[in-house]
């Protein structure tokens, strides 16, 4: 038992678990026979319905491949080459994707210090100073991660704060949404409530973190804002032919609460390892609040290199000795055990 445990888990990624098998068999089921490619076939059709009751009847999806795509993309068709996307210092967009945003989209990244992963506004009012000034690029949309970065969630109020300051501003407001699924679970309210309803335009939405073999999203939500979009995946290299293989995955998803699911017991197994290491470790920093999938945590380097050679994670921070703990839908309380005899063993 333990031994397959040790073989079969980690505590690295969402991204390094498996498909669940309720979307396997989705897959299964449209691998019969042929369809239409490139998206004008039934699934894709029925996708698009599922993403409506979600987010609201206006909204326009586009299935994507991958969550760094997606962003792409997503900046591409709405920013020019003068323009500039406001993020945190944490963001995915400005840390993870080795500068695929301005690379491939030709607009600039401005990022800010974040606050416990979050975008502070008060912070981005200096940045603003700079709009209508030919010297400089102009800030054009504002970015955000649900749940960001650090395991950490904005409040439907700091939301709906964000939207309003977008607005104002006259600012797109665009939210990574790699995890939203565990966004959505933890604060207990509907993906409208967290995204349409507080004044996001344009949504990132993750689903391969969250059981899928490889499915994300691109979601419009201001209408029309997606117009030219079908253009754009397809010039960048992400209008799938057999787009209902992509589609069947998010229908299996979305249509009942699989998404809710997995994503309550990702975040339940997160809790349940916080809770052991409180009372087994007092002495251990935890630097975030548990509020997802996600702990960051304090430990000497002489110690994470022995966990490691069992129990495979990522060093986030190594100077300052912070590894990252991420649990997944298939993480078992079994293997949270086990993981925390084996942090004991080493501490001892």
């Amino acid at each position: 038992m333990k031994t397959n445990l040790l073989q079969s888990r980690a505590l690295a990624s969402d991204n390094f678990s498996g498909v669940h098998p309720e979307v396997m068999a989705a897959l299964q089921k449209a691998n019969a026979g042929h369809a239409i490619a490139y998206g004008a076939d039934p699934w894709t059709d029925e996708c698009t319905e599922v993403f409506k009751r979600h987010f609201g009847p206006t909204a326009e999806v586009y299935a994507m491949t991958n969550g760094t795509s997606a962003n792409v993309c997503t900046f591409k068709s709405l920013l020019r080459s003068w323009q500039a996307v406001l993020c945190a210092d944490t963001a995915h967009i400005w840390t993870d994707e080795c500068g695929a945003v301005p690379a491939n989209s030709g607009c600039s990244l401005l990022p800010v210090p974040g606050k416990q992963g979050k975008l502070p506004i008060e912070s981005l009012h200096s940045l603003l100073h700079f709009q209508g000034v030919e010297h400089h690029v102009q800030p054009a949309a504002l970015s955000i991660t649900q749940s960001t970065e650090m395991g950490t969630l904005y409040t439907i109020e700091e939301l709906r704060k964000i939207g309003q300051f977008a607005k104002k501003h006259q600012l797109l407001f665009h939210m990574d949404g790699a995890r939203i699924s565990n966004a959505a679970a933890a604060l207990g309210v509907s993906f409208r409530e967290m995204t349409t309803e507080v004044g996001v335009d344009v949504l990132s939405f993750g689903g391969t973190k969250n059981g899928l073999m490889g499915a994300e999203a691109v979601v419009f939500l201001t209408p029309g804002l997606g117009e030219n979009f079908k253009f754009v995946r397809k010039q960048s290299l992400q209008l799938a032919s057999k787009m209902r293989f992509l589609s069947a995955q998010l229908i299996a998803l979305l249509e009942g609460d699989l998404w809710l699911r997995n994503a309550r017991h990702s975040n339940a197994m997160a809790k349940l390892l916080e809770e052991k290491l409180r009372k087994n470790f007092p002495q251990m920093k935890i630097l975030y609040p548990v509020e997802v999938n996600a702990l960051f945590v304090q430990l000497p380097a002489s110690i994470y290199k022995k966990v490691q050679e069992k129990f495979f994670f990522w060093i986030w921070d190594e100077e300052n000795s912070v590894v990252r703990w991420m649990t997944t839908w298939d993480t078992e309380p079994e293997f949270i055990d086990l993981f925390v005899e084996n942090l004991k063993h080493e501490l001892r």
